[in-house]
């Protein structure tokens, strides 16, 4: 078996990681070539990854839907625990565009209550959802769709080097 599937973490530890961690990073294709990385809270999902957001990220996803999300917690070296996706995300444009998606409100549910206090507010004890909708020209919900996953469990380079 290859070693990246020894170190590949379990469904388990993926929706711990997702359901658990504040950050993702997604990376898009900027203008000409450039790479854009940029931190986001996310949502998670049905297998997909749900962003709001505003700026070059969306201008960038409507010209190429193309991008990379990685998900990692962990600081050392032996203890990185992280799932990379890569595939396509869609820019949901209006409202109705978010009226349709299956799982927006599921979203929004899980999104008021996994950064309940995160703006530096004290959390509250019923946390209401992120009802954040389209506005302005780039202000918008992405909805990122994976092909491909690579995950790895560091902690398990221990028991390979036995």
């Amino acid at each position: 078996m290859p070693l990246s599937r020894k170190l590949a973490l379990t469904e388990a530890q993926i929706e711990d990681l997702m359901l658990g961690c504040w950050n993702c990073r997604i990376a898009t294709i900027g203008p000409g070539t450039r790479i854009n990385i940029t931190p986001m809270w996310f949502g998670w999902t049905a297998g997909r990854v749900y962003i709001y957001g505003r700026g070059q990220k969306v201008v960038n996803l409507r010209r190429n839907p193309s991008c990379t999300i990685i998900v990692d917690r962990n600081e050392k070296f032996p203890e990185l625990q992280a799932l990379m996706l890569q595939g396509e995300a869609r820019v949901l444009e209006d409202a109705a565009a978010e009226e349709a998606d299956p799982h927006l409100s599921e979203v929004r549910n899980q999104m008021g209550r996994k950064y309940n206090g995160g703006h530096g507010q004290p959390p509250a004890n019923d946390p209401p959802p992120n009802n954040a909708s389209a506005r302005g020209s780039n202000d918008r919900w992405m909805v990122f769709t994976p092909d491909k996953q690579v995950s790895w469990d560091n902690f398990k380079l221990a028991s390979l080097s036995r």
